[in-house]
Order: C-alpha cells, then sequence, then structure tokens
C-alpha cells in the first residue's frame, strides 16, 4: 500500500509533554465499528468492558538506553549518541548511532559523564558493524549483570524524539516513562498505553472481573522510525524479542472459549500475540524475536479489542490501528481527536478500538 494513505497533519500543539495526572485521568476515545465514537476517560474502561474478558499487558521494563559518548581519532574528538534497541549477547547490543557517519567498524567509544561512567570507571565498546539506517553492532568490554549495572549509571532515560527535542529529560521521566507493573529489563521505548493504568484502575478492573494476565516484548527504538519507504511492501521492521508462557497462553484460550474477548494493551502485546497465535487463532506459549508487520489486510488471529494512544503519521502504528478497524474508521476517529483537543503520542491520550460491534 502506499505510505501517504496513512499521512495526516497533526497540530504541534497536540504533542503531550508531560502525562495526565493522575494517570487515569487521561481521555480515552472509543471506537467500535458501526456505532461512531464516543469521548470518555480511561477510568471509565471497567464499565466498557464485560466480565470474563481479558486484558493482557505488556510488562517490559525500560532501561536508560540512551547513551552519549566520545570518539577519539588521533587528535580528533566526535561526540555521538547510542540509542540501544536490542540485545544480541551478553556483551553486545543492536544500536542506533547518531551521527552515524562520525563512525567506522573498529573504532572505540567511550561512554558516559565526563568519562565517569559509573563505579567501574570509563564504558568502553567497540563499533563491531555498521548496517543500514544509523544502525550498529556495539560490542561492550563488561558483560553481563556488569555491563547492565554500568548502563544503568551511564545511560539517559530514551525519550522518544518528539519529546526530547522540545524538553530535556529530568527525574520525573524516570517514573513517568514507566508502567506500574514493569518488570522484566530490557525495553529502549515505553508500551505507552499501560502508562495509563493505576493501582486504584487495577481494583476497579478486578471488581468488574476483568481477568490480568502479562507478556514480555522489549520495544525497541525502531518503533520511533519513520517509513521512509513510498510503499509498505518496501518496509523494513527492526525485530523485537519477546515471551509468552504457557501459562498465558492457556488462560486466554480459555477465555476466548467463554466468549470473553482477549483486549491488548498497547500495540507491543498485539503484536506479540499475534506472533504467537497459529492459523485457527490458538495462542502458543512462544519466545524469541519478532518484526511481524501490520498492515491492512492483516486478518487478526487472536485479539478481540486493543487499547493503545495516537500514533505518528506514515507510521507502523498508525498502519497497525488502521488494519485492526479500517483506514478510514481510523482517518476519521484521528480527525475528532485533532479537532477535539485529544494528547497525541507516548504521554497523551488513548483510544479503545473493537473490531466488532458491541456485545
Amino acid at each position: 500500500m502506499r505510505v501517504d494513505l496513512f499521512d495526516f497533519d497533526l497540530p504541534d500543539e497536540r504533542i503531550a509533554l508531560r502525562p495526565a495526572e493522575p494517570r487515569d485521568a487521561a481521555r480515552l476515545l472509543v471506537v467500535r465499528l458501526g456505532q461512531g465514537l464516543a469521548d470518555r476517560i480511561v477510568r471509565d474502561l471497567p464499565g466498557l468492558l464485560a466480565p470474563g474478558d481479558a486484558l493482557v499487558f505488556n510488562d517490559t521494563k525500560v532501561i536508560p538506553a540512551r547513551l552519549e559518548g566520545t570518539r577519539r581519532r588521533g587528535d580528533a574528538v566526535a561526540q555521538v549518541e547510542a540509542t540501544l534497541h536490542m540485545r544480541a549477547g551478553p556483551d553486545r547490543w543492536l544500536a542506533f548511532l547518531r551521527p552515524a557517519k562520525r563512525v567506522v567498524e573498529g573504532e572505540r567509544i567511550s561512554f558516559g559523564h565526563s568519562g565517569e561512567a559509573c563505579f567501574l570507571g570509563t564504558l568502553e565498546a567497540t563499533v563491531a558493524e555498521k548496517r543500514e539506517g544509523g544502525e550498529a553492532l556495539l560490542v561492550f568490554d563488561f558483560s553481563g549483570p556488569i555491563l547492565d549495572e554500568a548502563i544503568a549509571a551511564a545511560g539517559h532515560i530514551p525519550l522518544p524524539p518528539y519529546i526530547a527535542s522540545k524538553r530535556p529529560e529530568d527525574a520525573r521521566d524516570r517514573t513517568d516513562y514507566q508502567t506500574i507493573y514493569a518488570r522484566e529489563d530490557g525495553a529502549v521505548a515505553a508500551p505507552t498505553a499501560g502508562l495509563h493504568f493505576t493501582p486504584e484502575l487495577f481494583a476497579a478492573l478486578d471488581a468488574r472481573g476483568i481477568e490480568r494476565h502479562f507478556v514480555t516484548l522489549h520495544v525497541g527504538a525502531g518503533t520511533f522510525l519513520p517509513v521512509k519507504a513510498d510503499d509498505t511492501d518496501a518496509h523494513r521492521m527492526h525485530a523485537e524479542t519477546g515471551h509468552v508462557s504457557g501459562g498465558t497462553a492457556a488462560a486466554l484460550n480459555a477465555v476466548r472459549r467463554r466468549g470473553g474477548r482477549v483486549v491488548a494493551v498497547g500495540t507491543t502485546s498485539l503484536r506479540l500475540l499475534e506472533s504467537a497465535a497459529g492459523e485457527n487463532g490458538t495462542i502458543r506459549e512462544w519466545s524469541g524475536a519478532t518484526d511481524i508487520f501490520i498492515t491492512p489486510g492483516y486478518r487478526f488471529r487472536a485479539v478481540d479489542a486493543l487499547m493503545t494512544n495516537f500514533h505518528l503519521p506514515r507510521s507502523t502504528l498508525f498502519m497497525l490501528v488502521s488494519a485492526f478497524c479500517g483506514l478510514e474508521t481510523m482517518r476519521a476517529a484521528y480527525r475528532h481527536a485533532i479537532e477535539s483537543g485529544y494528547r497525541f503520542y507516548s504521554y497523551g491520550d488513548a483510544s479503545l478500538l473493537f473490531r466488532e460491534a458491541a456485545r
């Protein structure tokens, strides 16, 4: 499909720079096929679902994956920023370098604050490979848990570029850019639909009889990359690693057999569940890397409803929601959201999308 079909104009003032307070006070646009749009708030979610439905959350935890470093070549010193996006081994990460042209394969980069990365000293890496689009394979001098500690000490929260370009990272972001249920280290971007949940909302969902299950997909920095191709067939998705346990798979299959709905909280949960589902819709225990790219025409197997934030124009995520509810439906929903003052992107408001009419 032509990528320009997924373009739209978004006023700059619609980009949220801070989350709603409290988190579940964010607005929620409900989209049901054939039933129009409804303006609600996230706190209304329990009443929008039915007892026996199941919410599926991504419990990945954001790490401080943005590293500032220097490359020395004789007397020449260049500043280089690396955003880690997928672990490739105990001592190595795939990363996006900026500007990538300042380094060549085999060169060393020193990361940290004025050379003081952490209690271990300077965090050093070798550029083992350079790939397309500014991507590189970095091999660090440290490995395993020691490397994790060094990255945590030297790194910054990798705020999305549409926020980072407007204000610096601060201490609030360490909490704001993390879900309350995050527990599996490895993401370099938050599963942002989950940022809206609070302990109070969880309690209300429990009282309503809504099940809660967790999967893990470590979100990569590739989620921020624009689609530069003119046609979706020419776009290459960056892989992300994830896991669906056997217990979670069995529980979700039981929900659907009983007539309940599987509701993915975030596009990351949806992409992982669809990767784990067979042709008949049965969800299997699954672990590995997925580069699933969902565009209109895709046949969904595992997910009946989706809660997600509002996405960038021409992005793979806007393509995904357009596949879920239809391109024209989502174009109309986004027009309404823009005209009604909804806040967009990672710290913005949410939408609740149903593929079928309400029961």
